[in-house]
């Protein structure tokens, strides 16, 4: 139990949680003084210069150790936030510019700001020999020529190199014919579908690289990870060496379990969580507390930014009340940096954002870092802890939500705070993804049989597939892309690809910010409730063709949430096996989801207004699947309300549970449950990936179902609630809204399924 908050500048704002039983559970983080060692003498003597001028005249260990390494591996570096794993991989490409300036680096981040930050430390140093340049989407078009002929170092990001570089690379020759490094940093981000797709997109560049007789070494550097070499060696494939010490200071930090109070026990409701971060963000703000608060929700973080100005004006702070912004994605690239500038400079106390922020850029000294509900994996949740007290003791505060997850890990503290950081899934074979990127990679050059080195021999298969389809053609013994057109355009690497929405205001005609087009339905469809800076906004018209939705200022007392059907077609058993008395199998199948309808809520007291119908086409995707089918015993003796309604739950606990297991949240994961089946004829369960062609998350619930089941089992079982509640089996992106579910026959499914294990 730490005991060191009233002695620091946020006592005030959280002692009386700890009288009233809010904060469940603490800890805290012990400082830790750095390991340093000499600057070798073997670096080039201008750069050291560059280092001690910039007031680096020492090194910690962990950087000296991955300069040694880089000479002769690829390596993947890891280590807490702030502990300088940025220089550790400078050290090896500066020294290398330094003393021949025709060398060149390619420098890899998940952000375009990540990107921009690195600029400006790089530009700061301003090391021997160092023409660097940002190459993005930003870039404007007539500079680029200059950046491709001159510069050394240029830092981009996967999406610019998957469309702009790579598809160009004729007029990136003389760069790549010189390329010695390339470093990818934050690597723990490349996981899941945006991970499967940056491994071939690295694989590509791989091969383009060789073309111009390149052979460059790879960098990595990530936030500790329970694989990283697997990780670096599925993102790149090639062998990585490790270097997992931290050489590094720490300051130590408070850490505190936050639960909102139990309003009703019988229905398991709690106070929103929302609304707790949000009185606390104004104590601490009032007690000049600069403080970073993450929810991964856009929709939450325009809420609680909304909640806390509200509470500082009530309270007579007016001008506090403005030193509060919220951070999203969505937002164009000028709002961000303006609010990442006030933010370096003071002028704001708190920024309220996704995991936008959560990453490493330099936003200046914090103290506080709060979490609103279980970001998905541990991995994140200390990155966005290790956001505040870099240089000076700092508080850590995860405030739980009603999910199950989160009242999971309130009622075992110990499980949460001691709990190790997670293994990345990736999956750079999925099929439709890899067959996608061999396209382009026929597009960029022909394929010969020398790409079994780049690719695997699985590629030929995919080849011939490909080539029946009519995607690639013979051309003597290398395949080609049968069209002429700019393939990359067509593979989006992640959700925020540059297919889009644009949300237009109409009063104005301003663009208030973009949406990803297959969130578009669920988020932006007609009579939708759009948050954008703190504001309220009604979807008056979704024009998915046009890519637009327009909107107008909406003052209501309500959010809404859509209501969606879904279908689920079986196309192959990949896998299968019986336990705990069912017969569970692993494959590919076909989802079909619409949206139907929305439900209005009350923002005040959370409870549903009404149901609004919509008319909006079908979208389908193929994924993996775990399934199986409910024993007969219980099918049949179950009134069918009873049934649909334990199918529900049961889905729905084992959904919350599946995070613990992969490295995932709620949201990457999809279910359905239905009393019979029209492939199986029987009472069935799925659990599928969130994400066209799947990524292995299903897999790992499948290898390891037992524990699946006895962890739901569990968190459903200790849930003091009478017939079920967020807190066990209601989701917070159920598409039939929660209904039906019964708590105690999913207690009666599993357990019976238990007991034939």
């Amino acid at each position: 139990m730490a005991t060191g908050l009233l002695e620091t500048p946020w006592a005030i704002a959280i002692d009386p949680a700890r009288r009233d039983g809010r904060i469940v559970a603490e800890s805290a983080e012990t400082e830790r003084k750095s390991k340093q060692v000499a600057i070798p003498k073997s670096l080039d003597p201008a750069f050291v210069e560059a280092l001690n001028a910039a007031g680096i005249d020492r090194l910690y260990s962990h950087q000296l150790e991955a300069l040694k390494a880089a000479e002769n591996a690829n390596l993947v570096i890891t280590s807490g936030t702030a502990s300088g794993k940025s220089l550790a991989f400078n050290l090896p490409v500066l020294d290398g510019i330094a003393r021949d300036p025709k060398q060149r680096a390619l420098y890899l981040y998940p952000t375009k700001p990540l990107a921009q930050d690195q600029a400006r430390k790089l530009a700061s140093l301003r090391p021997p020999g160092l023409r660097e340049a940002i190459y993005d989407g930003d870039t404007p078009r007539d500079e680029r020529p200059a950046i491709r002929r001159r510069n050394n170092l240029v830092l981009t990001n996967p999406d610019m190199l998957h469309v702009g570089l790579l598809p160009n690379h004729k007029s990136w020759g003389d760069f790549l014919s010189n390329l010695r490094w390339i470093v990818v940093d934050e690597a723990h981000t490349y996981r899941g579908v945006f991970g499967s797709h940056v491994g071939n997109v690295l694989r590509r560049l791989r091969r383009v690289a060789r073309a111009y007789g390149a052979d460059p070494r790879f960098l990595l550097a990530s936030a500790t990870i329970a694989n990283p070499v697997e990780l670096a060696e599925r993102l790149v494939g090639l062998p990585f060496e490790l270097i997992d010490e931290d050489g590094g200071p720490r300051a130590g930090r408070e850490i505190a379990m936050w639960n909102p109070p139990l309003i009703d026990r019988a229905t398991g409701t709690r106070r929103s969580a929302l609304s707790e971060a949000a009185e606390l963000l104004a104590d601490l703000v009032s007690n000049d507390v600069r403080t970073i608060c993450f929810l991964k929700s856009r929709r939450g973080i325009e809420l609680i930014q909304r909640f806390a100005r509200d509470a500082l004006k009530a309270r007579g702070k007016l001008a506090l009340a403005e030193r509060i912004a919220p951070y999203r994605g969505g937002y164009t690239p000028q709002q961000r940096r303006e609010i990442e500038a006030r933010l370096t400079e003071g002028e704001l106390l708190a920024v309220v954002a996704t995991d936008a922020l959560e990453l490493g850029i330099d936003i200046g000294e914090l103290d506080a870092a709060i979490c609103v509900t279980f970001p998905g994996t541990v991995a994140s949740l200390r990155q966005m802890w290790g956001r505040a007290g870099r240089r000076r003791r700092g508080l850590a505060i995860y405030v739980a939500g009603q999910d199950a997850l989160d009242q999971f890990f309130c009622r075992h503290p110990d499980e949460f705070i001691d709990r190790p950081v997670e293994a990345a899934i990736l999956d750079h074979e999925n099929e439709q993804i890899a067959s996608r990127h061999l396209i382009a990679a026929a597009y960029e050059m022909p394929l010969t049989d020398s790409d079994d080195e780049i690719f695997g021999e699985a590629w030929r298969g995919r080849a011939e597939r490909l080539t029946s389809e009519g995607e690639l053609r013979r051309a003597g013994r290398k395949l080609m892309a049968s069209r002429s057109e700019f393939v990359a355009s067509k593979i989006p690497l992640r959700s925020a690809s540059t297919d889009s929405v644009a949300v237009i205001e109409r009063g104005s005609g301003e663009m208030l910010g973009l949406v990803e087009a297959e969130r578009a339905f669920t988020t932006i469809h007609p009579g939708a409730i759009y948050l954008h800076m703190g504001r309220s906004y009604e979807v008056e018209q979704l024009d998915i063709r046009g890519r637009r939705a327009i909107v107008s200022a909406f003052e209501g007392d309500w959010y809404t949430r859509p209501k969606k059907d879904t279908e689920i077609y079986i196309d192959r058993i990949r896998e299968q096996r019986q336990t705990a008395g069912v017969d569970l199998h692993f494959g590919e199948v076909s989802v079909t989801e619409q949206v139907i309808a929305f439900q209005r809520v009350s923002i005040t007291d959370q409870k549903p207004v009404d149901i609004v119908s919509l008319d909006l086409p079908e979208q389908s995707y193929a994924t993996q699947a775990l399934w199986y089918v409910v024993p007969d015993e219980l099918r049949n003796t179950m009134p069918l309300n009873v049934l649909l309604g334990s199918l529900h739950a049961t889905e729905h606990g084992q959904i919350a549970v599946l995070p613990l297991i992969a490295m995932c949240d709620r949201w990457d994961i999809g279910g359905l449950s239905t009393n019979v089946h029209f492939q199986t004829g029987e009472a069935t369960i799925f659990i599928y990936d969130g994400h066209p062609g799947g990524v292995g998350i299903t897999l790992r619930g499948y290898e390891q179902f037992e524990r699946l089941l006895g962890d739901a089992e569990r968190l459903i079982a200790e849930c003091p609630c009478e017939s079920g509640c967020p807190s066990c089996v209601q989701s917070p992106k159920c598409g039939n809204l929660n209904e039906p579910l019964h708590k105690e026959g999913a207690l009666e499914l599993m357990r019976t399924m238990k007991g034939a294990q």
